[in-house]
């Protein structure tokens, strides 16, 4: 048992893999942020009691569990948030027909109400059983019969029923001689800090990374892309990014790396996207086709099985890196495209496709297959993370698989899945541990749903729409068949405005969202949060995933289709405000509230300053927001802005400065900035006696 940092210890059992989630890591642990933290040198309890044995079958390991103890964490999980009295599988899997734990990015890390944390260093399938199971005899006492049956379905049969007794967590770790066990303790939001400074703290993007994002129908040319960057400035909708789907590469599964015949000149292209101030980003897998100009470099440093009749890298290799690395940054970085959509580095035991290798494959690192599933996302971001590391520009990409560790890499999450619910759930669930999501908009049923959609990526990590299947935006036509003719809906300037206002929410809040960002670099606070994180004494918030914490002060409650235009919210002790009409309730219980389509309920508590930009159609090097603040109660508060370049890592050295927005007990708002950065915001205060500008 040794303590590594604040608040954070670790038990070595046998002699442990060589590949698991610390030996890839890299970024530092941030030391000097967890010593910042509450002062923890009281070991959690429950260390003291865990039990373990190893057999033929790997290592098993045994803690205790009250039954009132709710367990979060394991990663992005669409189908549940609270995992007490459940069993959870920690497998890389793209399409789980039900609730088992298994996702795009599970990640083998818990949080328990009871004070503490627990991560397991492995790249095993493992699997941990939350309370599920009780020890033989511990039931004698119990002598109920004849209980009336109310239901017979299956699904009362088997729902969930949480023990009302002391139970036990069992995590089996199976085919490993050895293994390292992580403890964090604190509050559940102290525990996800500390579980994200271990990582190297969160990732930083760049400012345009949190604008607008538009991934262009798959079957787009060089001409139709220019003509929508063309459009979308015309009619004045902000717009960041421009994504190119799979028919950019001469061949895509699997992949070439060379440019389509549809983009004769990308070089120009992306010079004239740049002028008009897009930034692109490509779509890729790892899996690379005979005619990719490397495929024979790579060749011996890839994996003994094929998928989509390409090649499987080896990205735990130093020469498999070098390869993919140099070819990316001469071929795409260094002509300026901004970022990557990674896809498919996940893998699907239920999908009838063939993007899966076997458990037993065999890679040069002498990882298994089983290690390179759940590790070839992760390696997959490091490699292209570091090709923009080099060039000195930072990206904000996509990643379809990830897992342990990855809160330093910006890269955000996504899936073919589609269900709005868990789309929302996954916002929830990521944020546990250091994983980003985007609920991206992409099919919708009606027009209705159309903006459901948009008001949920709009307070998202990443505001994503993807119009893949279609060639025209969805705001023009969102039936599919009718869009792919080239018919357009009647009221198609109706919901071109209506989208176009979200779009300006979303720019507006840019800074806001940016001071979340640079917090979660610091300090490790999700910029997307669970109420139970900033609520944990709340009892009423521990099952509540379908709301969400956006930044510092903004509490968000998307509706659905489903919903049409109520649905039941709880908000948290004290006094809050909607955010957009004013509207004043008393939290501390739940109520039913009426949205329209057009309409998102957010909420912001007594005593908050919200930093409002003028929306602008994107993010320059040279953009200058004009900020204005929007009040809400009267007392003394404070918010802090960060200023920097907004693109580069000159932040690493402390190139920023802060910009404290504050109100004081008179209502006057004024602002001190700190450090000698160039000015990036314009503030406006307000003037009630006086106010006043102080730099330092």
């Amino acid at each position: 048992m040794k303590a590594i940092a604040n608040g954070i210890w670790r038990i070595t059992i046998g002699e442990p893999e060589t590949w698991n989630p610390t030996s890839i890591r890299k970024f530092p642990v941030k030391n000097e942020a967890l010593e910042k933290l509450k002062k923890r040198k009281i070991k959690p309890e429950v260390m003291e009691q865990m039990q373990w044995e190893t057999s033929i079958r790997g290592i098993t390991i045994t803690l205790p569990m009250e039954a009132s103890e709710d367990i979060y964490g394991f990663g992005l999980q669409l189908k549940s948030m609270n995992h007490a009295g459940r069993k959870r599988i920690i497998k890389v899997n793209s399409d789980p027909p039900s609730d088992t734990g298994e996702s795009h990015a599970p990640v083998p890390f818990y949080i328990s109400t009871a004070g503490y944390g627990l991560f397991v260093d492995s790249f095993r399938y493992i699997s941990f059983y939350m309370g599920t199971v009780a020890e033989k005899g511990s039931s004698k006492h119990m002598q109920q019969e004849n209980i009336e049956h109310k239901e017979f379905s299956e699904s009362a049969l088997y729902a969930l029923k949480r023990a009302k007794e002391k139970r036990k967590i069992i995590i089996e770790i199976p085919r490993v001689k050895g293994v390292d066990i992580y403890f964090f303790t604190g509050d559940i939001k102290e525990v996800v800090q500390r579980y994200n400074l271990f990582s190297g703290g969160g990732c930083l993007p760049p400012m345009w990374g949190l604008g607008m994002w538009y991934r262009t129908y798959g079957g787009s040319s060089q001409d139709t892309v220019l003509e929508l960057a063309r459009l979308f400035r015309e009619e004045h909708m902000p717009m960041d990014v421009l994504g190119l789907e799979p028919g950019w590469h001469s061949h895509s599964y699997s992949c070439s790396y060379k440019w389509s015949y549809l983009f004769e000149k990308p070089q120009q292209m992306i010079q004239q996207l740049e002028q008009k101030g897009y930034k692109l980003n490509l779509w890729e897998h790892s899996y690379v086709y005979p005619t990719a100009p490397f495929y024979e470099q790579i060749m011996k440093y890839s994996g003994e099985c094929e998928v989509w009749n390409g090649l499987v890298p080896d990205f735990a290799t130093k020469e498999a890196c070098s390869i993919f690395a140099q070819y990316h940054q001469k071929e795409f970085v260094k002509l300026g495209i901004k970022g990557f959509k990674l896809d498919e580095c996940d893998n699907s035991d239920y999908n009838p496709s063939d993007w899966s290798f076997p458990d037993s494959t065999k890679f040069p690192s002498n990882m298994d297959g089983e290690q390179m599933h759940m590790a070839i996302g992760i390696l997959y971001q490091n490699l292209l993370y570091r090709v923009f590391k080099n060039e000195l520009v930072r990206t904000f990409s996509q990643v379809r698989s990830s897992g342990a560790l990855a809160a330093p890499l910006p890269f955000v999450l996504y899936s073919d899945l589609y269900d709005h619910k868990q789309f929302i759930r996954g916002m929830v669930t990521s944020g546990f541990s250091g994983l980003l999501w985007a609920p991206e908009v992409r099919d919708c049923l009606n027009e209705n749903d159309l903006l459901r959609r948009l008001q949920t990526i709009v307070f998202s990590e990443q505001a994503l729409i993807n119009s893949w299947r279609i060639p025209s935006p969805p705001w023009k036509q969102v039936d599919i068949e009718k869009n792919l003719a080239g018919e357009w809906m009647e009221e198609a300037t109706y919901y071109t405005n209506a989208c176009r206002k979200y779009f300006e929410i979303r720019m507006q809040l840019l800074p806001y969202l940016y001071s979340a960002f640079v917090e979660y670099y610091q300090n490790g606070t999700p910029p997307i949060r669970a109420l139970v994180m900033d609520y944990s004494n709340d009892e009423q918030v521990r099952n509540i995933d379908d709301e969400y914490m956006f930044g510092k002060s903004l509490l968000v409650c998307p509706l659905t289709i489903e919903d049409k235009i109520t649905r039941q919210i709880y908000l948290p002790e004290g006094v809050w405000y909607h955010f957009f009409t004013g509207e004043v309730i008393q939290g501390g219980k739940s109520i039913t509230i009426k949205a329209d389509y057009d309409q998102i309920p957010v909420y912001v508590r007594e005593n908050t300053i919200i930093p409002i930009a003028k929306p602008v159609l994107y993010v320059s090097k040279d953009t200058v927001f004009e900020i204005k603040v929007k009040e809400f109660g009267t007392g003394e508060t404070q918010f802090t802005l960060y200023e920097d370049d907004y693109e580069t890592f000159s932040y690493e050295k402390g190139n920023m400065n802060e910009v404290i927005l504050q109100r004081d007990a008179r209502g006057n708002i004024s602002y001190i900035r700190k450090g000698c950065q160039k000015e990036r915001y314009k503030i406006q205060c307000s003037v009630k006696e006086s106010s006043k500008r102080q730099e330092i």
